[in-house]
């Protein structure tokens, strides 16, 4: 349901409070008294059957009885009251509804139905429903409490959203302590119809919000969670802390992957896909909500140090480097500036040892030309009281630099009863305050680290273009010539075929594919393997190592066994027919030993790969229950699990998301080469790993599949064994296309052909993040005129950070079109459409740019209705658009496209396409709905 519905929650102008009561006891009094105590300027009713007052104020018996409907109502009665409070709520139309009622799923099976009674009764009705077992709502600019809360923080830029309750109280007490203000405070409880997702998108249209902390036990819909974040951190930062993070009752899983990826491993990385900083305790994220209550992010992680005392200097600076943060190089010219006033004994360098006896004078002529300095993000000053030092001046020193800088100040006061006013006053002055350096370098961090992950997540990828093999009836033989992945001739995709051979595997009751069938697999993504025959006695044996040539691998082949060599069921490097005789025998003989519950079908028979100075890496992914499958590369071989070294990453993954993945392998120096050791061929393991991606997104069959080892050498990739695990629920249902994952593919089934109005071919698809370097050359070769149409501004060159919005985007909520033609063999964009949609998916903002060489060819025409025929199938209610009331080009384009003018105001003409629900909505073939989060 649209998120703007909640403003009947948190800008409600009647609110109606079930269960009022005059008993201090009660949850309903602290509600009441919460609304009509601290400055709530709308209309409050108590509903109360049993008194004719409550508090003072005249109350009534019955949401029927009000004398208007109200747009909130809170409830505070038993769970057994709240399901036909629902019901009458949604009856009379109330907008919202808070539900602080415990009782619920944490109650039991019993609570648990109710819950789920409840969840089912409120999609009848236009009703958007906080809770239950939640503490409630605060919006202090408006003055709102509808909560059992004690206080009311003051008004400031974060919102907090939390699944507790009792953190809230905590968290609120400590904010009135520090003088901390919010935005909105929103303890979601339950969840039994707002989410996370809902609320991030709320607040990320909300003036006040610049800034967000969560406190999660679990994520639900996790595509409109991730959707949601990545959307406000592309501007805002997002802490988070996550609780739960080891399950002792994990599933034994049938792959190294499944084993080595926890759930804990796979949230921290979709908070890192979604740009949202991870804190790991609940002092962290106290310490980073003081810091993002007071500033902006920090442009990097270069910190100066500024300390009356040494040794609290070297603690931070420790602290620092531990965190991966920058001391920061004071320019010569600051140096100059603080040897013409601070004393001879001065540390001469970062951090700034201003000497024990300084006083607020002193720290006022340090700080500001540091401040000043380009080569310094932020300051951390630090004090300890000494016998000539006054921590009040000070404080009121470093509040006065503070507010005259758009750096952060961070400040630690060391001590006790001497410090307490300077803290106080440092607080009010708003400037993050902290008891320990370790504290705020920890907290600033956290910023800086926001600020560096956003780079670093629209980093602009290497075009990798990927090949496939053809389609083939015949799974295990295909000998087709290769064509590209983005072919109008390469139809139905591989997806069809893989998903065929899956599903024939499970109902043939093989959960567990066989090595032989796993890497037919691989082979047609284009993933090299070694090849695999299947050998059931020592004379099979024996000719398939002829065929393939010695010497030779034989590995037990059975479905049951998931680590062979555990079972002794590896033989390397057989030189002759003898070898392999005994080998086979061997191999038997240890399976029946020591797994003596597997089926044992014989073995299979491979070519000794060599390996040279190869790294032997693992590759795989998983099915996590809340985001989906999920990527894992890393240290491979026998050992995989005993080292730990491995990064995961969310699906789809391009060529820098790999990138990044591999660098933070232990490993990567092995990778880059090492002491005389040659690194490997770094682009073939990057494509490698694209392909893999690539059948991830395809199969929502594949439960886990692992290549270990997943050999790479200097000279190319080999997968050596492989195991795919298929989900048995999945591969005997039918499922919407990319339902097993949590960000949105690349829609290639938007990729059309055209023609320009002169006959030449153009190609309309989705715009690529890889595509900025014509994207910048495309606004590069703009008029002024076209230019300042599209943009309301001059951006003759634009920057990174303002390509890096058009070219990367969220396929869930937005769609930009590309016109793209090749001429004398250079690939070129000439022309763009983009749909924005609003977080509810009913509206979109539509704009088009086309290059003033290929005006006057119908191009905008074509790019205008694609983009509404796309509209159309998303279900979108309609598109909007607006353009100067002198662009004739564009009005004529945009009315011969169904839009009707709404508004001219100031210059500007305001025009909109109404539209009709296309037939097949849930279809993603060919122009499709958009894609719905499981």
């Amino acid at each position: 349901m649209p998120v703007h519905f909640l403003d009947k929650i948190f800008s409600p102008k009647r609110i109606a409070v079930i269960g009022a009561s005059d008993k201090r006891s009660k949850v309903g009094y602290s509600v009441l008294q919460n609304l009509i105590g601290t400055g709530y300027d709308g209309v409050v009713y108590p509903v109360n059957n049993k008194r004719e007052s409550v508090q003072g104020v005249h109350a009534y018996p019955s949401i029927a009885a009000l004398p208007h409907v109200p747009d909130l109502v809170i409830v505070c009665t038993p769970a057994a009251s709240v399901l036909d409070l629902v019901h009458q709520c949604g009856r009379a139309g109330v907008g919202g509804m808070i539900i602080l009622s415990a009782g619920f799923k944490e109650a039991g099976e019993a609570g648990r139905s109710l819950e789920d009674q409840i969840r089912e009764a409120k999609s009848e009705y236009n009703l958007r429903i906080i809770g239950p077992n939640c503490l409630g709502v605060i919006a202090p600019h408006r003055k709102l409490n509808a909560s059992f809360a004690a206080s009311m923080p003051r008004p400031g830029s974060v919102a907090l959203i939390s699944q507790s309750g009792a953190l809230c109280t905590a968290i609120l007490d400590w904010a009135e302590k520090e003088g901390i203000g919010f935005s909105h405070f929103v303890s979601i409880g339950n969840m039994v119809d707002v989410g996370v997702a809902d609320l991030i998108d709320y607040f990320a249209n909300d003036l006040h919000t610049k800034s967000m902390i969560l406190y999660v036990e679990s994520i639900t819909e996790a595509r409109s969670f991730m959707s949601a974040a990545r959307a406000f951190t592309r501007t805002n930062p997002i802490v988070a802390f996550k609780s739960g993070r080891f399950t002792e009752s994990a599933k034994a899983a049938s792959s190294h992957t499944g084993a080595m990826a926890g759930a804990d491993d796979v949230y921290d990385a979709a908070f890192k896909r979604a740009g949202i900083e991870r804190a790991f305790e609940i002092d962290e994220l106290f310490d980073t909500a003081e810091l993002l209550a007071r500033y902006a992010p920090p442009r990097g992680p270069r910190l100066a140090i500024v300390t009356n005392a040494g040794g609290p200097g070297v603690i931070a600076t420790d602290a620092l480097i531990a965190r991966g943060g920058v001391l920061a190089k004071l320019s010569d010219e600051v140096i100059q500036k603080l040897d013409s006033h601070l004393p001879a004994y001065w540390s001469k360098e970062n951090p700034v040892d201003i000497l024990g006896d300084a006083t607020a004078d002193r720290f006022t002529k340090t700080l500001r030309p540091i401040l000043s300095d380009q080569q310094v993000d932020a300051v951390l000053v630090v004090l300890t009281p000494q016998a000539m030092t006054d921590p009040t001046a000070i404080a009121r020193a470093v509040v006065t630099v503070a507010q005259g800088s758009i750096k952060p100040v961070l400040a630690v006061w060391m001590g006790g009863a001497m410090i307490e006013e300077g803290e106080r006053i440092l607080n009010a002055g708003g400037v993050a305050t902290y008891p320990r350096p370790e504290h705020a370098v920890r907290a600033f961090m956290h910023l800086a680290a926001y600020g560096q992950n956003r780079k670093l997540l629209y980093e602009t990828p290497q075009e990798m273009p990927i090949i496939f093999p053809a389609r083939s009836h015949n799974l295990n033989h295909s000998k087709s010539s290769s064509i590209s992945r983005l072919s109008e001739d390469w139809k139905p995709p591989l997806t069809n075929l893989i998903s065929r051979f899956l599903r024939r595997r499970s109902k043939q009751g093989q959960r567990i594919l066989s090595e032989a069938d796993s890497k037919s697999i691989l082979k047609r993504y284009g993933i090299p393997t070694t090849r695999t025959l299947i050998a059931s006695s020592p004379r099979h044996a024996v000719r398939h190592a002829n065929e393939v040539g010695y010497p030779v691998v034989l590995k037990v082949f059975s479905h049951d066994i998931t680590h062979k060599t555990d079972v002794g069921g590896v033989m390397l490097n057989l030189l002759h027919d003898d070898d392999v005789k005994r080998g086979y025998a061997e191999i038997i003989a240890n399976a029946k030993r020591l797994a003596p519950e597997a089926k044992v079908a014989g073995v299979t028979v491979q070519p000794m790969f060599k390996r040279g100075h190869g790294v032997e890496l693992i590759l795989g992914t998983k099915q996590d229950p809340t985001f989906g499958s999920v990527i894992m590369i890393g240290t491979g071989g026998t050992a995989a699990e005993c080292f730990g070294d491995r990064v995961l990453e969310l699906p789809p993954l391009n060529e820098r998301l790999t990138w990044r993945m591999l660098e933070s392998l232990k490993s990567w120096p092995l990778l880059q080469g090492y002491r005389g050791r040659p690194g490997v061929d770094m682009n073939q393991l990057i494509q490698t790993i694209i392909r893999f991606s690539y059948l991830v997104a395809e199969s929502p069959e594949i439960k886990e599949f692992d290549i270990n080892p997943l050999v790479a050498t200097e000279n190319g990739i080999m997968a050596l064994d492989a195991r795919a695990v298929i989900d048995d629920d999945a591969a005997s249902r039918s499922l919407r296309q990319y339902s097993h994952l949590a960000i949105r593919p690349y829609p290639e089934q938007y990729i059309r052909d055209a023609q320009l109005k002169d006959g030449r071919s153009i190609q309309l698809r989705p715009i690529r993040p890889e595509d900025e370097p014509m994207w910048q050359a495309m606004a590069a070769a703009c008029s002024d005129e076209s230019i300042h149409s599209r943009f309301r501004l001059l951006v003759r060159n634009p920057s990174h950070s303002i390509a890096s919005r058009f070219c990367f985007i969220d396929y869930d909520r937005e769609m930009a079109i590309v016109a793209e033609i090749e001429e004398h063999g250079e690939r070129k964009i000439i022309g763009i459409g983009r749909l924005v949609t609003d977080s509810d998916h009913e509206k979109a903002e539509y704009a088009i740019l086309v290059a003033d060489q290929w005006q006057n060819q119908k191009l905008g025409s074509q790019l205008t209705n694609y983009c509404v025929e796309i509209g159309q199938s998303w279900g979108l209610k309609r598109i909007v658009a607006e353009t100067d009331w002198d662009n004739r080009r564009m009005l004529m384009t945009l009315k011969k496209a169904g839009f009707e003018v709404t508004e001219r105001s100031e210059g500007i003409v305001y025009l909109q396409r109404t539209l009709q629900p296309a037939k097949s909505a849930d279809s993603e073939e060919g122009v499709s709905a958009r894609p719905v989060a499981k």
